[in-house]
């Protein structure tokens, strides 16, 4: 019964990749109907905490977007990039990382890969290169934001382990960060330059190519200046009140002491932002429901919600088989561990609905909770099969033709950069607790 349990989680995904969207999420639903109305498994409590975690922080960044926050930052990075041209493989995923990482979402870097494919076309450098690693270093960050709904699932299954987020901080972000660094050597030695590449030489023969633009004399309100210093606050506080416990209220409750946890300090910071900014910026409420933010987030709340809760019920149903053989071959191998996350994070195109499907199972299986963070950023999969939005985005941003899907699929312009990112950053994190912990 295990096998063919495992086969309707399975398809469940596999038909809700497909379908994309809230699609994950409505096939959980039916995958956790099947499982738990033809198999008579008991069902889990579904993951409300890290549901209204996301949400709070997703209706702060959507009103931080609905300010014109966004392109005030769109327009601090462009200035930085103008600046240094000859350094854009680098400084082009650095500013993407940095965005992802205020911003706790990957779909902020929409609004910069337009300006860093076109500062380096001015500077002769294949865009190929800057663009590739750039949509790379925004999934990276998302494992090291301490506002990505990953996170804050990861934070949420730590917790009563008493790991706070400072422990996952510390590990994730150099550990991303060197990854992203290294992912950018790579990119910088990819594909011909660009004034020997033939596809852009031909574009340039018929016209195809539009004129350059520059948005940095663009005028930015006031308003969205005080969005960016609102959330920036925001997540400032996050990190402060997951840094040092005694910060948080405590309460005698029957003559034990409970402090608040971080997913309540979470769900109240960030949706006082929110409101703070409809406040100070004065944004009209419908306008933060109509952002790209707003949608992506709301999307993920519901692919967590299905997906995750029938996840818990599949291995929490199934633990007694699974703790045998698996559980002494993952601790003895940690790293197979990390290559099943980064397998289902291709299937899932979702870092915390990864996180929340699989990464339970290696709670149980008794992994250690400094090896899972450490294994963190290897729910970065998802630039495997090149057609997850940020990368076909870079792809049609590219106007010279270098960003592009190559004639088997796989070897596109993404895979090189993000397996070394990804591996770099794994193995960072390892080097990291081995030292730490």
């Amino acid at each position: 019964m295990f096998w063919i349990e495992f086969a309707t989680v399975l398809i469940a995904i596999f038909v809700g990749a497909r379908l994309g969207g809230i699609g994950l999420g409505v096939m959980g639903g039916i995958g956790l109907s099947v499982l738990t109305f033809v198999f008579n498994l008991q069902p889990t409590s579904p993951p409300i905490d890290v549901m209204l975690m996301i949400v709070s922080v997703i209706t702060a960044a959507a009103a931080m977007q609905a300010a014109g926050g966004l392109d005030y930052l769109v327009k601090l990075a462009e200035g930085l990039l103008r600046k240094n041209p000859n350094r854009i493989t680098f400084y082009g995923p650095i500013v993407s990382y940095l965005f992802t990482l205020v911003a706790g979402t990957g779909h902020v870097c929409y609004s910069i890969l337009p300006v860093i494919s076109e500062v380096a076309r001015e500077t002769g450098v294949r865009p190929e290169r800057p663009l590739s690693i750039a949509v790379i270093a925004s999934q990276q960050a998302i494992t090291a934001s301490p506002i990505s709904a990953a996170t804050v699932a990861l934070l949420g299954m730590l917790t009563p382990y008493n790991f706070e987020l400072i422990d996952i901080l510390m590990i994730s972000i150099p550990a991303t960060f060197v990854g992203v660094l290294l992912g950018a050597f790579a990119a910088n030695k990819m594909g011909k330059d660009l004034k020997d590449d033939p596809e852009y030489q031909k574009r340039l023969k018929e016209g195809k190519l539009a004129v350059k633009s520059d948005s940095t004399n663009k005028e930015v309100p006031t308003s969205a200046k005080i969005s960016v210093g609102l959330f920036v606050l925001g997540a400032f506080a996050i990190v402060m009140f997951g840094s040092f416990a005694s910060l948080r209220p405590v309460w005698n409750v029957g003559g034990e002491m409970i402090k608040m946890g971080m997913p309540a300090t979470i769900e109240m910071v960030m949706m006082a932002i929110a409101a703070l900014i409809l406040i100070f910026s004065k944004v009209k409420v419908e306008d933060v429901a109509k952002g790209n933010v707003f949608s992506a987030g709301m999307q993920a709340v519901i692919a967590i919600f299905g997906i995750a809760w029938m996840g818990d019920t599949f291995f929490a149903a199934n633990m007694d088989y699974l703790g045998g053989g698996i559980k002494e071959m993952v601790t003895s191998m940690p790293w197979l561990f990390a290559f099943a996350l980064f397998v289902l994070s291709i299937l899932l195109y979702s870092q915390a609905a990864t996180i929340r499907a699989l990464m339970p199972l290696g709670i149980a299986l008794g992994l250690p909770a400094p090896a899972l963070i450490a294994m963190f950023p290897s729910v970065n999969g998802y630039f495997f099969i090149p057609n997850y939005p940020t990368v076909v985005a870079a792809i049609n941003f590219d106007q010279t033709g270098t960003t592009r899907i190559g004639k088997y699929l796989l070897n596109h312009s993404f895979m090189i950069p993000g397996m070394v990112a990804t591996i770099g950053a794994v193995s960072m994190g390892f080097l990291m607790i081995s030292i730490l912990f």
